[in-house]
């Protein structure tokens, strides 16, 4: 009765926050100024959930490896995570290739004169990009996965070195045995503290998506730019979303059916909550707190798994990220008349993969890695402006299809968690 209760109550808080968004997007248009009044609610929202991501991966992760018992069992478990990882964002950033040669939304998109405003416009941010190659990216990701000082990384939001550091040291505690039972077992109960501070915060979620996505909406409204850049870039976004479709609804479901045997429609049922958060903040790592939450207690995802696995993907599994910035790399070239070559496309695959790879889980950090892709071709970094306009959007369905990736790779990777499981109890 009490877990029939859950379920409702959970299914009750779905529905909260589709009317949310469902209400926010006519008030802002039919009301803009009131609408963008709701800014400091969102903000605060969006900030409660932030506060929670660096503490939370830290216990999530040291709970999940301290949970293994034996440190060496990480071994398969965490490379076929990475393995996962790769391999979708890489089919991730050829979706994107793809759909961006067939549809060619660039061509004959804006004129010579638009161009050049545009160039102007977006001056500033290009001057402030530093060109950076496939060498230089590979070193930066190597250097963030490493810190010189924890609490500077964790007030930055930087995961890479936090997973790092609570992995080795949670696999440090794994081998100490009953000298450090009480810090092991302080780990968990703190963990534990932290998703039940999470489930109170999404109390509040419905009011905090509607304030987020109202504001949003609204300013664009004001700006007069809602209706006149859904027009003008509306094949660049039909683009983009058709390759984050494909992604979505049959590249990650086919991987999600062939490894688990799950129902992909039942999944992504089960990670709504996540995934209408995902889209309302347009942070990876703002999520992380919710996708963990929904895995455990909807999708019946293993604590170990999710708590290894997704602040592993919040940080590093980007596929949203690598399609979008494949798509609008080409997208700018075709707009500004570049032909690019076989070879050119290839190493905007490539770029795009280790950019994203290295990208941050916050609204619009693909924006910032954007500028390397375009700068590993020759594209001129000015005309970036020409996806300003509507980034602020696909930049929420990205999100979305990130955290759905994080997801399947929680539940695939349970799997791995599982034969390991089988594997252990038929030796012993």
């Amino acid at each position: 009765m009490t877990e029939q209760s859950g379920t409702k109550k959970k299914n009750h808080l779905t529905s909260w926050i589709i009317g949310s968004i469902a209400l926010a997007i006519p008030v802002a248009l039919l009301f803009p100024t009131f609408a963008t009044s709701f800014h400091v609610l969102g903000e605060i929202f969006l900030r409660l959930l932030k506060m929670m991501v660096a503490p939370l991966v830290v216990t999530s992760v040291m709970s999940g490896i301290l949970g293994l018992g034996d440190v060496r069992k990480l071994g398969r478990p965490g490379g076929y995570a990475v393995l996962y990882y790769l391999t979708t964002t890489i089919l991730a950033v050829f979706v994107g290739l793809i759909m961006v040669n067939l549809i060619q939304p660039g061509m004959g998109a804006v004129d010579q004169a638009a161009l050049d405003k545009v160039a102007e416009g977006a001056g500033p941010l290009a001057k402030g990009a530093q060109e950076a190659g496939i060498g230089m990216i590979f070193n930066n990701l190597l250097l963030m996965m490493f810190t010189d000082n924890l609490i500077t990384s964790a007030a930055e939001t930087q995961l890479l070195p936090l997973i790092v550091f609570s992995i080795i040291f949670a696999g440090m505690l794994t081998t100490m045995g009953e000298r450090v039972r009480a810090l092991t077992t302080m780990i968990d109960q703190v963990n534990e503290a932290f998703i039940s501070f999470i489930l109170l915060l999404m109390k509040v979620a419905p009011l905090g998506i509607f304030s987020l996505v109202a504001a949003r909406f609204g300013k664009a409204q004001l700006e007069g730019k809602f209706m006149e850049t859904i027009a003008q870039s509306g094949y660049y976004m039909l683009t983009v979303i058709s390759g984050l479709s494909v992604h979505a609804f049959i590249t990650l479901p086919l991987i999600l059916w062939f490894f688990t045997r799950r129902n992909p429609l039942t999944l992504i049922s089960q990670m709504s909550q996540a995934l209408l958060t995902a889209f309302s903040t347009a942070s990876s790592s703002a999520t992380l707190p919710v996708t963990m939450e929904c895995a455990i207690t909807k999708a019946g995802v293993s604590k170990r798994s999710t708590d290894f696995v997704l602040p592993l993907g919040a940080t590093i599994n980007m596929d949203g990220t690598a399609l979008y910035e494949a798509a609008a790399a080409i997208f700018i070239a075709q707009a500004i008349g570049m032909e690019l070559t076989f070879v050119q496309q290839m190493t905007v695959a490539v770029t795009a993969t280790l950019a994203a790879i290295g990208a941050a889980g916050i609204p619009e950090a693909g924006l910032v890695t954007m500028v390397i892709v375009l700068n590993a071709v020759g594209i001129p970094t000015e005309y970036i402006g020409l996806i300003l306009a509507v980034d602020w959007l696909l930049d929420r369905f990205r999100t979305t299809v990130n955290v759905f990736g994080d997801s399947v790779g929680a539940a695939v990777i349970d799997t791995v968690f599982e034969s390991e499981n089988n594997r252990s109890e038929g030796s012993s």
